[in-house]
């Protein structure tokens, strides 16, 4: 009945109100098939949801999107094999081989790979600690993060930063601080700016960050500059353990950016969140007009980190409805199938190569060493501007390069 109330509601009310008492779509799997060609080497023509996006001062993308079936089968391999990076970190935290902080982003998949496959290799991305799937896609390696987690030489920061310290050319990390990295985003951009380089910076954050004072700093500044910046508010209605209702007065995280314009992205669809992006990018770079503020509905589906369980402020019934509805994997699953893309056993065989691949990952990650001492005294300068002595602790604790 109170459903039905709230349709009357809605059909009395002006335009502008009932959009805002819509919802953005969140289902794995409403894209439909609108042009099959013959030749599966060429494009498909598909349609999303008409509630996939929600826009805010700014014309929403096209509902109608081309997508190649090596495009899909590609990234349904990546969502697989991000899934499995993460289900082994758990296994080896389990173990007690992995310690201190460690976020997972299992039930994020199609934001990290969606966001790949939408922007140019060199655009720059920065995220806050959820960040293994991110600093993989951006150029790293699966074995780098395993390596990196269980502290060996191998890691991507050579066992010395751990879960929320990976970086690479064009990925700034994994940053411990709750919405430090989103000004540190705004400032990569500007130097892209400063350059006349033709690329932007992707900045993610949390909704549990949405509140901190220098993401609306960075904004201002972002906006003052008509800097080349895609803010990124990865909505996944948790922040650590309160939900984004009990903490933000305002939940419509894509209209936070005061003039800045956003778009809210239905996030567990991954057609849905790579034209989301090839779309700010197009806005910021193509097109200049500056920054754009972008949210990603998503979810996840274990806790804030591994030392929370995940049900004691949500249920295990919401958790499970999740994976067993709206899970971004299964969602591009049937669409593949649905669409005579690929058969049941030809995705199955990418999961087991998926498997392959992190399982070696991990072996090899194992049978990395451990930093030596004489570890402590690199990578703490740019390489060539290290001083020529360091002291430690003590005075006559020096180290001579």
């Amino acid at each position: 009945m109170a459903s039905l109330a709230r349709v009357k509601l809605a059909r009395r009310l002006p335009t502008a109100l009932r959009l805002q008492i819509r919802s953005v779509q969140t289902s794995a799997d409403t894209t439909q098939l609108h042009e099959k060609p013959a030749d599966l080497s060429q494009p498909l023509l598909v349609r999303l949801h008409e509630d996939s996006f929600q826009s805010h001062l700014c014309d929403a993308p096209s509902l109608e999107v081309q997508v190649t079936r090596a495009e899909l089968l590609r990234m349904y391999k990546d969502m697989q094999t991000m899934r499995r990076m993460e289900m082994a970190s758990d296994a080896l935290y389990k173990a007690k081989l992995v310690r201190g902080f460690c976020h997972l982003a299992i039930g994020q998949e199609a934001v990290s790979v969606g966001l790949e496959h939408g922007i140019d290799k060199e655009d720059r991305v920065i995220t806050a600690y959820r960040c293994h799937p991110f600093a993989v896609m951006r150029g790293g390696s699966i074995k780098g993060v395993i390596a990196e987690l269980l502290g060996r030489q191998a890691g991507m920061s050579h066992g010395k930063g751990g879960s929320m310290h990976i970086f690479t050319p064009t990925f700034f990390g994994g940053n411990g601080i709750v919405g430090a990295q989103v000004p540190v985003g705004a400032g990569v951009s500007f130097a892209q700016k400063y350059r006349g380089d033709k690329n932007c910076t992707f900045a993610l954050y949390g909704d549990g960050a949405s509140n901190q004072g220098q993401v609306f700093e960075a904004f201002n500044m972002a906006k003052l500059w008509n800097l080349p910046t895609i803010f990124i508010c990865e909505n996944n209605k948790y922040g650590m353990g309160t939900s984004a209702a009990r903490s933000s007065s305002n939940t419509d995280y894509y209209t936070r950016g005061d003039r800045i314009p956003g778009l809210r992205v239905n996030g567990m669809d991954i057609i849905a969140a790579k034209h989301a992006v090839e779309y700010a990018r197009k806005w910021a770079v193509d097109d200049e007009k500056g920054p754009l503020l972008l949210e990603f509905v998503t979810y996840r589906y274990g806790g804030h980190s591994m030392s929370d369980p995940g049900t004691t402020y949500r249920t295990r019934e919401e958790v499970q409805r999740m994976r067993s509805t709206q899970d971004p994997i299964r969602g591009l699953q049937k669409y593949i199938e649905d669409w005579g893309l690929a058969s049941e056993q030809e995705l199955k065989q990418l999961d087991k190569e998926a498997k392959a691949e992190v399982d070696a990952a991990v072996a090899e990650a194992k049978a990395s060493p451990e930093p030596e001492l004489k570890d402590l005294w690199t990578d703490i300068y740019y390489k060539g501007t290290e001083p020529p002595k360091m002291r430690g602790r003590e005075r006559k604790e020096v180290h001579v390069y």
